[in-house]
């Protein structure tokens, strides 16, 4: 009996399958709307997934359908291989259609593109929920991606409602489009443009409306994921459902000069790809290595549970005795616990009521209404929304957060009627001898005012000894990291990451020499446990820059655990800094200021190239926090940053996301990470799937 494999793909709008033989000749394909069902049901209660009535049920029932008009009579059963894909593939998904693997949308387009045309080095994808740009490169011998992020601008959802507002079919736009229209519409927004269409729609011919909707929608399309075409001179394969659509051709080939490829499939070509992985899964299927091993448990480590307590102790505890000053996350620690104060990290105690959804919620709404809206970084809103202790003073810094800097001025202001009692270091963003000069008076003057507020005297001893355990604990950090760098995965890095060694408001005390002591010790333990069972070249080794999404550790864990991708660095632990000189604290003070990876661009990224060499990665994440807002991953960084590791090699994947808001997670991201992983494992291990036994 011949061998038949099925990809199905479910979108947010239409649903498409195809059937293919064991040669890869397509026998059947299918391409449907989607809608919910009448009894408004996602899945039914019981067990049957036939009857129709949930959302599921009449999936599966579309599936069977599509099968027996192919021929196949016997459902499933008479399926070899079944690979899914789509937005909407969820966990219930397998109670209904049973397969065998779930893959990106990413890469099932890529296979598709490349069954008819296997020299294709650019790809472009346009949905109804995001459009996707693929490149393969030539010197990383792999594909690179790129993914529209929450606003469906540039996708279908945009000339469906288009389509809506001038009360013509989306099918039958492009055969009504002027091409000698000037209109210009914004296409900044799927659901405003409604707004655009209504200023022309009684005012000028459909044709020419028609035409210039196009045009916003090729040229948003480029704006928002044709970056990686930039420099590319060769055809581009145009897929998805809005390549039914000629006049959007049109308009990409006007604007990007290249030639546009609409394949015969190019409504399904996603179906299409994941029913050919079936066939090389099923393949490979017995040939896999089980891989659970290379991923360590989650660990009870002593040194976590003492930082936390410390933090909270800091933060919560009753030291009434003692003045409370407000600090960012890169004031020096070592002068306020030389000077005896009780500190509090701003953006770290807003990071503490990430996971407390409800009360997160509360304090946004109320920051809202003081007039501080989601273009302010969300740890700000955060701190806006709440009622905090009344502090002596507050301490900043200029860079690498402006708009830090000028949230903590108006708290100071609103606690005390006043901002005379904030501080700003005016931080250079640039390390030489200058800014260290600079740097290291500003620091005495801001020692002064901490004097004042507090009616404190910094004893320089203290400052002195201040920096001997602050050298005492980089020194251990130092070592923990070499620990991990010489191994194979010791810990998850979803654990790892809230250590933030070099944010901690700790340093300078005993306290953080005795956890460093502690984490060294339990790294090597766990070393010594693992042994040769797991190597380094085994796995995966991505490093992961910025924070996390301190609201779920979800995101974190999918990539370890579900893709098998280790992290094993974080930016947040590097202590590139050198040591501090006790008897010259201010300008030691000023270099670490400087070294400590976030002031300096360029310092940065130099610094990640060299981490990278001495960890022997093969990827990087960085998470773009307020979608390229904040300064610590700008698109000036995320530019520079991805030239540097091209040379290299090392392909960068950048999530964007919210490290506070959870309510603006783009809907691609664990899209975009399988597909990164996948990527990875057919350059490392030369299928999509995992190493071979």
């Amino acid at each position: 009996m011949e061998k038949l494999f099925l990809g199905i793909d479910v979108g947010s709008t239409t649903v498409k399958a195809v059937l293919v033989n064991a040669g890869g000749e397509v026998l059947h394909t299918m391409y449907q709307r989607t809608r919910p069902v009448d009894s408004g049901r996602v899945r039914c209660m019981g067990t049957c997934s036939k009857c129709g009535a949930c959302n599921f049920g009449q999936l599966r029932q579309v599936i069977d359908r599509f099968l027996v008009e192919a021929g196949v009579n016997n459902s499933f059963a008479g399926i070899s291989g079944t690979v899914v894909t789509g937005s909407q593939i969820v966990e219930d998904t397998h109670d209904f259609i049973p397969f065998d693997f779930q893959v990106s949308e990413v890469t099932a387009h890529v296979a598709g593109a490349r069954h008819f045309y296997p020299d294709v080095k650019a790809i472009l994808d346009v949905g109804g929920q995001d459009s996707k740009s693929m490149v393969f490169s030539d010197s990383m011998q792999m594909w690179n991606y790129k993914m529209s992020g929450i606003c469906a601008a540039g996708t279908g959802a945009f000339l469906d409602s288009v389509a809506i507002k001038i009360g013509v079919p989306v099918e039958e736009m492009a055969d009504r489009v002027d091409y000698n229209t000037m209109l210009e519409f914004s296409s900044v927004c799927a659901v405003l443009s409604a707004t655009s269409i209504n200023k022309f729609k009684n005012r000028f011919p459909l044709g020419e409306i028609i035409g210039g909707a196009c045009r916003a929608q090729a040229r948003t399309i480029m704006s928002g994921v044709g970056q990686l075409f930039f420099g590319y001179k060769g055809p581009i394969l145009f897929q998805g459902g809005v390549a039914y659509n000629h006049a959007v051709a049109h308009y990409l080939k006007e604007i990007t000069g290249n030639e546009i490829i609409t394949p015969k499939y190019n409504g399904v070509m996603g179906a299409l790809g994941a029913a050919l992985l079936a066939q090389k899964f099923m393949d490979l299927k017995g040939k896999l290595k089980n891989r659970d091993l290379e991923i360590p448990a989650m660990r009870n480590l002593e040194s976590a549970n003492i930082r936390a307590r410390m933090t909270r102790q800091d933060f919560f505890g009753r030291n009434d005795d003692k003045p409370l000053v407000w600090r960012n996350l890169f004031f020096p620690a070592e002068i306020l616990n030389a000077l005896g104060v009780r500190s509090m990290t701003m953006e770290t105690y807003a990071a503490l009521f990430g996971r407390n959804s409800r009360r997160i919620k509360c304090l946004f709404d109320h920051a809202a209404c003081k007039g501080f809206a989601a273009e302010t970084c969300s740890f700000l809103r955060v701190l806006e929304g709440m009622k905090l202790a009344a502090p002596s003073c507050c301490v900043s810094t200029s860079q690498p957060c402006q708009q830090g800097e000028r949230v903590f001025r108006d708290l100071v202001r609103s606690t005390h009627g006043s901002d005379e009692r904030f501080f700003s270091l005016q931080t250079p963003p640039t390390l030489d001898g200058n800014s260290v000069e600079h740097l290291a008076a500003d620091l005495e003057a801001s020692v002064a005012f901490l004097e004042k507020c507090t009616g404190l005297k910094m004893d320089p001893a203290r400052l002195a000894a201040a920096c001997e355990y602050s050298n005492q604990a980089r020194a251990l950090s130092y070592k923990c990291n070499q620990v991990r760098y010489a191994s194979a995965p010791l810990l998850r890095g979803a654990q790892a990451i809230y250590y933030a060694a070099i944010f901690s408001q700790l340093w300078g005390r005993p306290e953080m020499v005795e956890i460093q002591q502690k984490f060294y010790d339990e790294l090597c333990q766990l070393r010594d446990n693992l042994g040769d069972s797991v190597r380094r070249e085994d796995t995966h080794r991505l490093i992961w820059l910025h924070l996390p999404p301190f609201y779920d550790s979800s995101l974190l864990d999918y990539i370890e655990v579900n893709c098998h991708a280790p992290i094993v660095f974080e930016e947040v632990n590097f202590v590139g800094w050198a040591d501090l000189d006790p008897a010259d604290p201010y300008r030691s003070l000023a270099r670490k200021i400087l070294t400590s990876g976030f002031m300096d661009n360029g310092f940065r990224v130099k610094s990640i190239i060299e981490e990278s060499r001495a960890l022997d990665l093969n990827g990087c994440i960085l998470y773009n926090h307020g979608f390229g807002r904040c300064s610590m991953s700008d698109s000036t960084f995320v530019k520079h940053l991805q030239e540097e590791l091209t040379k290299e090699n090392i392909p960068l994947l950048v999530l964007d996301g919210d490290c506070m808001d959870a309510t603006v997670d783009p809907c691609s991201t664990y899209t975009k990470v399988a597909a990164y992983v996948e990527a990875l494992n057919e350059k490392k291990y030369g299928n999509i799937f995992g190493p071979l036994k």
